[in-house]
């Protein structure tokens, strides 16, 4: 079927053109085009081995399209792969943390790669172990958090940032329903506050329901659907008119989800 998107009219914080790759005989990534307002939360949905992590780490400069381009604030990620980085901060899906390091020496390390040579750089490594509940643990060695704790410190790692776009592959892993509701009410902040963007990829489908401004819907390396959670109800109900099947009921993104990638 062909991908449906509606159009922003915000500046583009994020562009993706014709983005192809491959491993070998497996394409990961088949002609993916997207654009991304700024202050918008975009979520990428879709099924283990559907492209969205290859997809990430093209974004993130960490692999190499064979084809495309991707732009960073404006800044071609390939082309210009120091001054785009600058504009993004990257929460992966299997982030790494120095374990012989305490929290609060994770941070000040964290700000020593990046160059953040603020005066009040400690004052904001407190502010930001505070805002995510892991003061009183800021002292302790990494390797004694549990992985919600740790996913909670690289997150208060990359707020220290401020960076105009905040990219994370599956960044609700591990959260308690406590941590998951400040990390929410953390990134709603940032969208009506500071106009930040943030892209992410998950498999909590209540989440990006609850998130996402608009969603893209991949599969087998190709974007399947685009829109807001309306839209995206509309192209379901087509798929069900198209194949004879009844509308979905649509009340939830799950129901939405399946009856496009169950169809497409």
């Amino acid at each position: 079927m062909n991908k449906v998107s509606l159009k922003g009219s915000l500046k583009n914080s994020l562009k993706i053109e014709n983005l192809k790759k491959s491993f070998g005989e497996t394409v990961a990534v088949d002609s993916i085009n997207l654009e991304v307002d700024e202050g918008t939360i975009f979520g990428v949905l879709g099924p283990n081995g559907a492209g969205k992590t290859t997809t990430i780490r093209m974004m993130a400069g960490l692999l190499k399209p064979d084809t495309g381009r991707i732009l960073i604030g404006g800044e071609d990620i390939v082309k210009n792969p120091q001054e785009a980085k600058r504009k993004f901060a990257l929460l992966p899906d299997v982030p790494y943390v120095y374990k012989k390091l305490t929290g609060w020496e994770f941070m000040k390390f964290i700000a020593g790669i990046y160059d953040i040579n603020d005066n009040d750089i400690d004052n904001e490594i407190d502010k930001q172990l505070k805002i995510f509940s892991i003061d009183n643990v800021a002292y302790d060695l990494v390797e004694s958090y549990s992985h919600g704790l740790r996913q909670r410190l690289l997150l208060a790692s990359v707020m220290m940032r401020d960076p105009e776009i905040i990219i994370l592959d599956e960044p609700m892993v591990g959260l308690d329903p406590e941590a998951a509701r400040m990390v929410k009410d953390i990134f709603f902040k940032l969208k009506k506050e500071k106009k930040r963007t943030i892209f992410l990829s998950t498999h909590t489908l209540t989440d990006a329901h609850e998130l996402c401004d608009r969603i893209a819907i991949i599969n087998k390396g190709k974007i399947i659907a685009e829109g807001s959670f309306k839209e995206l109800k509309k192209i379901a109900d087509k798929i069900s008119a198209d194949a004879g099947l009844p509308k979905t009921p649509g009340h939830t993104l799950e129901e939405v989800y399946l009856q496009i990638t169950r169809n497409s």
